[in-house]
């Protein structure tokens, strides 16, 4: 449906600016791709690793060998429909989460410029939350095989259908970009977890500065959350009158203001590379409040690149609660507190990740627009954390370390 949508946008875009008539200078046409070929295999069998959130499994439990974690295929058209209106399209091919890889709309948006320094967006657009947000899926424009998830997997919405200002300007050596932006976004959750992931009067404020080799980004996003797939435990909790109540108003994820702040900085003189970033997330719900952070650098031999990158995600509020009193309650309504207040705990811990990892890695710009990677990752999962893990079984023990293998081949053409 969404590719007839995009089929539909595009031939208005010809119908209005007078199609592909002989000797037009406009629309002017640009179609680009990206791809990655990537598979991961987990020491962990008793839990999934995945890098997005919203991923119903990866590698481990579900898989030795996964390709679903990294593989993603991108095509992106651009139209210049005047020197000051443009339209930009990018459809994306990845393991999604209902288990399936259907293509998907991820970004539709127009763009206007008022001048060379102030522009306007209008569409589907992606939050500009961290340094290399705008083209984190772009596996060939990255370092590594996948940017550090102990930061960016704290933002569990990473785009939004928007409105837009830009305002770039010059002063002396620096180059300052800055951006406003306010939307909403919706995801169905069509699995086993099923429900919705909704983010309303989502505002993001990003400042960007530049000079020569050096980059700093700072961003401030705020949005109303809400996560239906929470909803049945916590109408249980309600069900106890006033204590059940003032704990579902605690925890659940109906508009809770869910803030996240970030800044980030880059040295690349062309020979090596250093960079890093720290998150701090504030989400006043079941939803753990957390900081992540990461140190990464290399240096390119010639065609070949190897990385070290240093990461951590922690958890700065409550990992447990004693939930509903059960000394008054009869054993039947007991027995059912204690149920709903096992529920609430295990939640709170499987949404507070707490690890730190070590990663190395190597590119080989083997060929042009094509690289290849190897990646391995020692995570050292927090004592009673899953860390980024999904999908604990019975049998997985929180704690201890994991080891990832990853390769991929990337793309662009």
């Amino acid at each position: 449906m969404k590719i007839k949508l995009l089929a539909a946008f595009s031939l208005m875009l010809l119908h209005t600016t007078g199609g592909w008539a002989q000797g037009s200078q406009y629309p002017k046409w640009h179609f680009d791709g990206y791809g990655t070929l990537g598979v991961v295999h987990s020491s962990e069998d008793q839990a999934d690793f995945v890098a997005d959130i919203f991923d119903p499994d990866g590698a481990g439990y579900n898989s030795e060998l996964s390709p679903e974690v990294d593989s993603r295929l991108g095509l992106q058209a651009t139209a210049e429909i005047t020197p000051d209106l443009a339209a930009f399209g990018q459809i994306i091919v990845e393991h999604r989460y209902d288990g399936t890889w259907k293509p998907e709309l991820e970004w539709a948006n127009l763009r206007y410029d008022f001048s060379e320094r102030l522009s306007a967006r209008v569409g589907r657009m992606v939050l500009p939350t961290f340094l290399v947000s705008e083209y984190r899926n772009v596996g060939y424009a990255l370092p590594w095989i996948r940017p550090p998830l102990e930061v960016y997997r704290l933002v569990p919405v990473s785009s939004a259908d928007a409105v837009s200002l830009a305002y770039r300007f010059r002063a002396g050596d620096f180059n300052h970009n800055l951006q406003a932006l306010y939307g909403r976004r919706d995801l169905d959750l069509p699995n086993e977890f099923g429900g919705e992931v909704r983010a309303r009067n989502s505002v993001t404020l990003a400042y960007t500065l530049e000079r020569g080799a050096m980059t700093f980004a700072s961003s401030y996003n705020r949005s109303d959350l809400t996560i239906t797939s929470f909803d049945p435990l916590f109408d249980g909790f309600r069900q106890f009158g006033p204590p059940g109540e003032a704990i579902a108003e605690r925890f659940s994820v109906e508009d809770k203001r869910s803030e996240i702040v970030s800044l980030g900085a880059r040295y690349d003189p062309g020979d090596w590379f250093v960079m890093g970033e720290l998150t701090r997330s504030t989400h006043r719900s079941v939803l753990a409040d957390s900081y992540g952070m990461y140190v990464s650098g290399g240096y390119r031999f010639g065609p070949i690149t190897p990385y070290l990158t240093l990461a951590r995600v922690d958890v700065d509020s409550d990992t447990s609660t004693p939930g509903l009193p059960l000394e008054e309650l009869p054993p039947a309504l007991a027995a059912l507190a204690e149920g709903l207040n096992a529920g609430l705990n295990d939640l709170l811990v499987s949404t507070a990740p707490a690890q730190k990892s070590v990663s190395l890695g190597a590119r080989w710009d083997f060929a042009q627009n094509f690289s290849l990677k190897l990646q391995f990752d020692h995570m050292e999962l927090d004592h009673d954390s899953v860390g980024l893990l999904i999908n604990p079984q019975p049998a997985f023990e929180p704690g201890g370390t994991v080891m990832l293998y990853s390769a991929s081949i990337d793309f662009v053409f």
